[in-house]
Order: structure tokens, then C-alpha cells, then sequence
């Protein structure tokens, strides 16, 4: 899936952001100079041993408190998966690049509910060089995600920004 090729299908307005490749959420939003509280993060997890896989969406100042998520979704077993599975389940995108339309790859997408509180967001696109901002309203309309509260914020915070390192606990 084109991340833009859809946004203009769907007349959705979005801009894009090219900027040097970024591995992270927390580099991109530095790159972009943007709060990391705006930046979105993804995470691929696998549910149901496997079976399934989740698309968790969260600010990049926050890490998925995998109990909580796995509560919200009615104590499924979540794992993280690995960017060979990224990869596998995204084969459009640049490796380790996860859009955060789970929908669109036969996906569940979650959303933190404090991302509900963005007028907007910025996401990677299909590449590490390549960001897309657009209205949070839009997104939702789009991917219709479940919302739950699972995101805590990752301690050590400077700035508005923080380090994926260990996000995923």
C-alpha cells in the first residue's frame, strides 16, 4: 500500500515531509523538529501465538505497556514482532517501516487514546526519508482503530522526544 496514493484516493489532505533517514520515532520527530507527543510510533505484535497480528499506534514519547494493551484486547498474549514479520506483513514498504493502517494489510489497529487529543499527527511513510502529516480526525476516519489506553510515557523524556530503545516493554 502507497501511504499517499491512498490519502488521495480517500481525498484526504496531507503533506510530506522528505527528511535523512531515520530508524525511529524519536529521530524522526527530531529530524522534523516536531514534539515527540505528535510523532506517531508503531509496533507489530503478535497475538494468538502467531496466529494474528496486531498494529499498536502510539506517540513516540510513550512505550506499549504490553499488559495493558493485552487487557484491552481481552487478555490476548502479545509478543513483539520481529522486522522479518514487519517485513512480511508490509512487503510495500521500505524494510522495518510499519504505516500505521494495519486495516489496509488484514491487520488490527489500536490507537493510545491520548493521540485522540492531536489535532495532528505525523507518521512515516513507505520509506525512512518520507513523512506524512495529516489531521488525527482524518486517520481515524480512515482506519477506524479500536482506541484503548495501553501508552506510558517512557521515562527520561527530554524535550518532547525519547528513545525507542526498550519501547516496547
Amino acid at each position: 500500500m502507497n501511504i499517499q496514493q491512498f490519502l488521495n484516493e480517500n481525498n484526504v489532505p496531507f503533506t510530506v515531509q522528505t527528511h535523512p533517514d531515520t530508524f525511529d520515532s524519536q529521530h524522526l520527530a527530531q529530524q522534523l523538529h516536531e514534539p515527540g507527543k505528535h510523532v506517531v510510533k508503531t509496533v507489530l505484535l503478535r497475538a494468538n501465538h502467531g496466529f494474528t497480528y496486531v498494529v499498536a499506534v502510539l506517540p513516540a514519547t510513550h512505550h506499549v505497556d504490553l499488559p495493558r494493551l493485552s487487557e484491552a484486547l481481552g487478555h490476548t498474549e502479545l509478543h513483539l514482532a520481529t522486522a522479518i514479520e514487519i517485513a512480511n506483513c508490509c512487503p510495500e514498504c521500505e524494510f522495518g517501516v510499519l504505516p500505521p493502517f494495519g486495516s489496509k494489510f488484514a491487520m488490527k489497529t489500536v490507537v493510545d487514546e491520548t493521540l485522540a487529543q492531536d489535532e495532528e499527527i505525523v507518521m512515516q511513510g513507505n520509506s525512512r526519508h518520507e513523512a506524512i502529516r495529516m489531521k488525527y480526525r482524518d486517520y481515524y476516519n480512515l482506519e477506524r482503530p479500536l482506541m484503548a489506553s495501553f501508552a506510558m510515557p517512557t521515562t527520561g523524556v527530554e524535550s518532547g522526544h525519547t528513545a525507542d530503545e526498550g519501547a516496547h516493554r
